[in-house]
Formats: structure tokens, C-alpha cells, sequence
């Protein structure tokens, strides 16, 4: 197994793809691409491009906010990033859906087996990609939880598209303008994924002792607004300053888990309040018994959220040399929230290792969280391809 990145911003789209050809491998199993919406003109011409330089066009790729390859991130400039893989021993498949193809809800797992092309008996790892204006991410996931429940998925919603039809979705020869594209990857190979949502929580966890659908009308006996109330007086200065503008609710989803730890929380977001009433509309469907804790999320906290996720990750896993990573970020990290850029790119080289690290922006993040696949905000969401057995952290 061996993995390359490369990165390239020049202004034309043919020269971006000549110069990270030279970076990567050619005639390779797998290749995914990332391209930024200032080659939207072009962005059509990119397989043809890729064939002309490496032997084949790309597996999957997706338009982008911003990309990153070779361990750089690049969010403001032209951007191209190519990531090429041998894989002897590697069942590599890719697939475009759109919605319309989805199964329903009460289709059985083959249904799913036929839209991905992949027997249900075995584990792949899917990498997916998804137009945020044209596909319900959130049923794709689920679907595919529900079909291969042991499978690790992530990947993220492209991205520099303006609207419906302007994002660009690659599988192979194909360019897409809807729907999501995907890959398994099955055999001699693991996926790994870390997710650091970038947060932390305050206050104690606590029980939903009522709620309707998404709404949280009572915690631990209490109306939620009261619970707030008596956090909020107990807040250092600044983080009452964060809880105005970044105040989160963390959800425990594995029923089983009475200790939750870092990265058992899905983090979502407060959507309205009743005053009234004192309840808290959330982002999320709720279920009594569920724990929950609230959480805050600024610049520093998701600097320390990624470190405590990459160091233990690195802690617990065996690193092999010909590793690969890819890194779904979203549009709002990086220099944005930072005030510099690669700065989760740099922490993964330093916590984990300098093995070829390819990504992009998104808007939305896909990875795991209590053993379920979700659609995030505010997330990284990393992939790491390698021998072994798959460990999940987040």
C-alpha cells in the first residue's frame, strides 16, 4: 500500500493538474481529487485532465471551498489537491446516486447493496461525497448504517458552488452536478476515522426526563431554561460571553454508555426557546433516558477538543508507514476560526504523523459518533486508510 498528496495553486486548471502530477503516483487504484471554485469554469474538463496526466481520472471528487493536500491548506486562492493510492489486494468501487435512488425506509438492506455496489456480507469503507442542495445526506447515511453497520463512513458536502447545480461531484469519467458520489473500499485495507467537533462541555450531564420529537421539556425533573439559568450564574466571565453566541447541546446517542467521555457527545445546536415554557427547541430528535450536557465552542476549545482526539487516537493505534489520511474540514475552521491556516493540518503531522494528508472544506462533515454516522457543522472529520483493525475515536 502507498499513498501520495499533492497540492498546487496555480491560476490554470491544466498547469494545477501537471504540477501535481508530478507529486503523485500514475496508472494508481484509487485517486480523489478536490478543486476550487475559482476552476468552476473549467471544473468539467478535470477526469479528461487527470487521464491525460496519470493514466485514469478520478475515483470520486467534489468542488470546494477551499482544499487541502500535501498537508497545506489552501482556502483563499486557486486550489487543486490530488491524492493517488496503490492498493494491491484492494477492492476499490465507486457509485453516484441521486436522490430519487434512494431506497425508502422500509427497503431491505439489498436495496442498498445494489445502489453502492457492494455485498452486504462484507465491511467496506465508504468515503462519500454529497451536493448539499440536491440529496438528503441524512438518508444516505442512514441507509448505509443500516445495511453495513459495521462499516466506517465518512466524508463531506462539497463545497464553492453558489447553488443547485454549480457544485461538481466526480466518479470516474463522470462529472455531476447532483446527488453524491461514493467509494467502498474492502479487503487489504482499514478506515479509521477521528471526528473532533470542537467543543467542551460545562456544567454536569444530565437526563432528558421529557421531551417531544425535538423538543426538551424537562432535564433531570427541571424545565431546560432553569438548568441554563443556574449554569449560566456559575460561568467564569468569558465563557457566559461564549455561552451568548456559542452555547451547543452535547447528545449521548449510545444508550449503553452510563460514563460518556470525549467524543461520545454529538454536538448540536440550540434552535429556539420557549420563555414561556422554559423549553429548548434542538437540532436533534431526542429520546427520554438519553444523557446530555451542554457545551461551548471557541477557537481554543476546538484546538484542545483536536489535540485530546489525535493524541489519543495516536495513543491507541499502531501507525503504519504507508498510511494515508483525508480530512474533511468545514468552511468555518480554519483561517476562519484559527486566525492562521493549516492549523489542523499541522496538528495532525504533529500528534499523529507526516503521512499524506488530502482534504477540502465543506459544508457539512460526515463521520461517526456512539457507533452512528451523522451530518456535522464546525467538525473535522478524518479518514485514515491503512492495514489493521478499525478504531473509531469520536
Amino acid at each position: 500500500m502507498k499513498w501520495s498528496s499533492a497540492v498546487s495553486q496555480e491560476p490554470s486548471l491544466e498547469d494545477a493538474v501537471a504540477e501535481c502530477a508530478e507529486e503523485v503516483y500514475s496508472d494508481a487504484d484509487f485517486t480523489i481529487v478536490f478543486v476550487s471554485a475559482h476552476h468552476a469554469a473549467e471544473q468539467d474538463r478535470l477526469p479528461e485532465l487527470l487521464r491525460s496526466r496519470l493514466g485514469s481520472p478520478p475515483t470520486i471528487g467534489c468542488s470546494a471551498g477551499g482544499v487541502i493536500g500535501a498537508g497545506r491548506e489552501v482556502e483563499h486562492s486557486p486550489g487543486l489537491a490530488v491524492t493517488t493510492a496503490l492498493l494491491p489486494g484492494v477492492d476499490v468501487t465507486s457509485f453516484h446516486a441521486e436522490d430519487e435512488d434512494l431506497p425508502d425506509g422500509d427497503a431491505p438492506p439489498e436495496a442498498w447493496e445494489g445502489l453502492v455496489g457492494t455485498r452486504v456480507p462484507s465491511e467496506p469503507g465508504f468515503i462519500l461525497l454529497a451536493d448539499p442542495f440536491s440529496i438528503s445526506a441524512e438518508r444516505l447515511v442512514e441507509g448505509l448504517d443500516y445495511a453495513f453497520p459495521s462499516s466506517s463512513k465518512v466524508g463531506g458536502m462539497a463545497s464553492g458552488g453558489s447553488g443547485p447545480g454549480k457544485n461538481a461531484l466526480y466518479a470516474g469519467d463522470e462529472v455531476h452536478s447532483s446527488g453524491a458520489v461514493g467509494v467502498t473500499l474492502q479487503g487489504n485495507i482499514t478506515l479509521d476515522t477521528i471526528v473532533a467537533q470542537g467543543c467542551r462541555p460545562i456544567g454536569e450531564p444530565m437526563q432528558v426526563t421529557a421531551c417531544d420529537r425535538n423538543i426538551l421539556t424537562e432535564l433531570d425533573g427541571q424545565k431546560p431554561l432553569e438548568v441554563l439559568g443556574t449554569l449560566f450564574r456559575n460561568l467564569s466571565e468569558r465563557d457566559k460571553e461564549l455561552a451568548r453566541h456559542s452555547l451547543f447541546l452535547g447528545v449521548v446517542m449510545d444508550p449503553l454508555n452510563e460514563d460518556p467521555q470525549l467524543g461520545d457527545f454529538l454536538i448540536r445546536n440550540l434552535v429556539g426557546a420557549d420563555h414561556k415554557q422554559g423549553i429548548l427547541a434542538v437540532s436533534e430528535l431526542l429520546r427520554e433516558g438519553q444523557t446530555v450536557q451542554f457545551h461551548l465552542r471557541d477557537a481554543e476549545t476546538s484546538a484542545l477538543d483536536l489535540n485530546a482526539m489525535l493524541s489519543k487516537y495516536a495513543a491507541e493505534t499502531p501507525l503504519y508507514e504507508e498510511t494515508g489520511a483525508l480530512l474533511f474540514s468545514c468552511l468555518g475552521r480554519g483561517s476562519h476560526l484559527y486566525g492562521r491556516p493549516d492549523h489542523d493540518t499541522d496538528m495532525f503531522r504533529e500528534k499523529v504523523n507526516g503521512m499524506p494528508l488530502t482534504g477540502f472544506f465543506c459544508n457539512g462533515e460526515i463521520g461517526p459518533v456512539g457507533g452512528t454516522t451523522f451530518i456535522h457543522g464546525y467538525t473535522s472529520s478524518f479518514a485514515i486508510l491503512r492495514p489493521g483493525r478499525p478504531v473509531k475515536v469520536g
